[in-house]
């Protein structure tokens, strides 16, 4: 049976950088829209099942309650049944709820920092993500109808390679006195700060230390450090790290959307998988995971950030759609 998932994050698309630069405002009525639109899309592509995480807003009932003469789609749809807790532990609880249930492909509505959630939940079910947060370097502007089509095609043929539609995608493992702590799929930053506070990161000042997986000048977030002065490509086996304090030499770079900021940035090194990189400097800091304050490290505390080619499985929209179109899928 083919069996999508939907997470749509009531919450991204919402930090402080909605106040502190001009970053778009994608609502929750605009992602009901875009859930709808999945939806439809799903059910022409003929998908069987399709279960979708809660929330406080009620993202995915509302999209049902616009489809209400469609009982086609009411019968192949559900909401999760889990406890809400209204943060980042529904996201991670609903990817793990749909892996258990076997899952082919979990639609994710968000930014990167809710990427970096689903992946520590998905396992190898592939993830096709839609932007609708700040720092959008792994989701894409896509329309929610086309997305629903490649989502289709991938729960439809678990028989195709994964390399065919989708790609895997790298990680940056934190391990905080020698355990391993959390992920990032984009960056890591350190942040000079005693505790976590506002969790988005837009300012320059505080930044010490970048380590990516991919960074290219077209992205926007911390990475763009990096991305304009050696771009990183998401398929190479390596990943960058740069060191920022006001003694070095200056550098513009978009750090969230309509703010290109001056930044201090140091030489720009590679690292390798597997090999574990000090996080260097004074304490107490922060470690901002894709662009979200996440870990406080307190004095004593002993951190290292390693780059990992075992990451989640992104679906290739392009890929994915030019097989379906191959195979005939769009014949009536």
């Amino acid at each position: 049976m083919s069996f999508v998932g939907i997470i749509a994050n009531p919450a991204s698309g919402k930090d402080i950088r909605r106040l502190v630069a001009h970053a778009t405002v994608v609502n929750n009525h605009e992602k009901v829209s875009i859930v709808r639109r999945l939806l439809l899309s799903l059910a022409a592509a003929g998908v069987e099942r399709i279960e979708m995480m809660p929330d406080l807003f009620g993202i995915g009932s509302r999209a049902l309650d616009g489809l209400r003469d469609r009982p086609d789609i009411l019968a192949a749809t559900s909401i999760i049944d889990m406890v809400v807790e209204g943060n980042a532990e529904d996201t991670l609880v609903a990817a793990q709820t749909l892996r258990a249930g076997g899952a082919g492909c979990i639609v994710v509505l968000g930014g990167d920092g809710t990427c970096r959630v689903v992946s520590r939940g998905c396992g190898e079910v592939p993830i096709l993500a839609i932007s609708t947060g700040t720092n959008n370097v792994i989701p894409t502007f896509v329309e929610g109808t086309v997305a629903g089509s490649a989502a289709a095609f991938v729960a439809q043929h678990p028989e195709v390679a994964r390399e065919q539609v989708a790609y895997r995608h790298k990680r940056l493992v934190v391990h905080l006195n020698g355990r391993e702590a959390d992920q990032a799929l984009v960056e890591v930053a350190v942040v000079s700060a005693a505790f976590v506070g506002s969790r988005a990161v837009w300012e320059a000042g505080s930044l010490r230390q970048i380590w990516v997986t991919r960074a290219q000048p077209t992205n926007i977030g911390l990475s763009s450090v990096i991305g304009v002065l050696r771009p990183v490509d998401p398929w190479q086996p390596e990943g960058a790290a740069v060191s920022i304090g006001p003694d070095k030499r200056r550098v513009k770079a978009p750090l969230a959307p309509g703010a290109i900021v001056p930044v201090g940035a140091g030489e720009v090194t590679r690292i390798l998988p597997g090999r574990r990189n000090p996080v260097a400097g004074e304490r107490p800091a922060v470690l901002a995971l894709d662009g979200e304050r996440e870990i406080v490290l307190g004095q004593g505390d002993h951190a290292e950030v390693s780059l990992e080619l075992d990451g989640p499985w992104l679906v290739d929209i392009s890929r994915a759609l030019h097989l379906a179109v191959a195979g005939g899928s769009f014949w009536v």
